[in-house]
């Protein structure tokens, strides 16, 4: 059995969260189905700004990618050697990847990336109610922040004091054996991937003014206020536990 199906087995029917596959090369991406719909996310995020953030911003940056590799694949006869490696792979190795396309792959795939990561840790909160850290999660955030709510508040003021676009994140580090649980927050620019420098994201905000303009307009602090409402806390164990199972290739 594969390390991902030991850690997060999806039953035939049922739509899987949107990480699901990227450990795996892809000759095409696509949109990832979701667990809910767009308008399902009011009031919290509007219908309107989530249908143009999924098909608009996300299905670009996966359009993008697919053009890239289809050209890596292309022309590099020998070997196909884009053909062997996922979207992770090629993230966490950059310095690796052919300079033609080392830059495109580093916004466009982070871009895709990200947005996955993003819609897989959001989920509908029709009661309204203030959501907190549930299992090892839990745990781990009261372990190295002291508590939620002082990890809460120092996540949000990252995200509302960065100026421009890109996402604030908690993640796990993965520099070495030693320190691959202690968790961080960390900012990355416009659509870089914290998986750049060897940080595994379990769960991220997007701060770029296209995830909340059209309804909150420069309202920053609302749409932070309102997403904490909409953190899935079970996902994001989920996910943790899906990159544990992960098998990471430091290099190509």
């Amino acid at each position: 059995m594969s390390p991902l199906l030991t850690v997060y087995s999806v039953k035939c029917g049922e739509i899987a969260p949107a990480f699901y596959g990227l450990e795996r090369p892809a000759l095409e991406y696509e949109l990832p189905p979701l667990l809910y719909t767009f308008d399902e996310l009011e009031p919290y995020i509007d219908e309107g700004t989530a249908k143009m953030h999924y098909f608009e911003y996300h299905g670009t940056y996966i359009q993008e990618v697919n053009v890239i590799l289809k050209r890596w694949r292309r022309n590099n006869v020998k070997g196909k050697h884009a053909s062997r490696m996922s979207l992770i792979d090629i993230l966490r190795n950059l310095s690796h990847i052919p300079l033609t396309y080392r830059n495109d792959l580093k916004n466009y795939g982070s871009g895709l990336l990200n947005h996955n990561l993003y819609w897989a840790t959001i989920s509908p909160n029709p009661q309204g109610e203030p959501r907190m850290p549930v299992g090892q999660i839990a745990d781990k955030i009261n372990t190295k922040f002291g508590s939620f709510l002082e990890f809460k508040a120092t996540f949000t003021d990252m995200a509302s004091n960065h100026f421009g676009s890109g996402f604030v994140w908690l993640c796990r580090n993965h520099t070495s054996s030693e320190s691959s649980e202690e968790l961080v927050i960390t900012i990355t620019d416009n659509e870089h991937s914290p998986l750049s420098h060897n940080l595994l994201p379990v769960l991220g905000i997007d701060i770029w003014e296209h995830a909340y303009i059209i309804k909150l307009h420069n309202q920053k602090s609302k749409y932070i206020e309102n997403w904490w409402y909409l953190v899935d806390w079970h996902q994001v164990n989920n996910l943790a536990e899906w990159w544990t199972g992960l098998k990471l290739h430091d290099e190509l």
